[in-house]
């Protein structure tokens, strides 16, 4: 019996000595932001890699530009909706991905939709901090090198067709 035992496989988990991160750069150009969020949480989460430890934030950076740029399909860009409350009576609030937009803030519906595909709690927390979004074509992350993610390559659907 003991003979048994010793020939299976157990899963190897990572030590935090082990842990390395790799930088991705993604160009959300055209792109569908469902589509999009669920490709850059699978990075950030880490389960690209063989090696993906669910307790652990082994996951990679993600650099995303041109954020204004993405588009949402339907007509989810004025009819959905994005609640928060301020933890008084009455005071739910709600804003559009089109509103975002106006209030210069075009990265917030990207984040919300990663960071809702993200566990909760802390380590979800601290797996959303590699998530870096940009308006434009330039980052301040050119240094580290990131990878160029071509989302075309990975399915055709990532992408609007014009």
């Amino acid at each position: 019996m003991n003979n048994s035992i010793n020939r299976r496989t157990m899963t190897k988990f990572l030590k935090s000595s082990e842990l390395n991160s790799n930088w991705y750069e993604i160009d959300a150009k055209d792109a569908v932001v469902g589509r999009l969020a669920s490709i850059i949480a699978m990075i950030v989460r880490g389960k690209n890699k063989t090696n993906y430890t669910p307790h652990m934030d082994d996951g990679d950076f993600v650099v995303v530009k041109n954020v204004e740029q993405a588009k949402f399909t339907g007509n989810k860009f004025k009819d959905k909706k994005y609640y928060k409350h301020t933890g008084h009576p009455g005071g739910i609030k709600e804003i559009t991905p089109e509103k975002l937009l106006e209030k210069n803030k075009p990265g917030d519906s990207l984040k919300l939709a990663v960071k809702r595909m993200l566990p909760g709690g802390v380590l979800g927390r601290k797996q959303l901090t590699k998530l870096k979004i940009y308006a434009g074509e330039n980052h301040p992350h050119a240094a580290q090198n990131p990878k160029l993610l071509d989302l075309r390559k990975l399915n055709s659907k990532n992408l609007i067709r014009n």
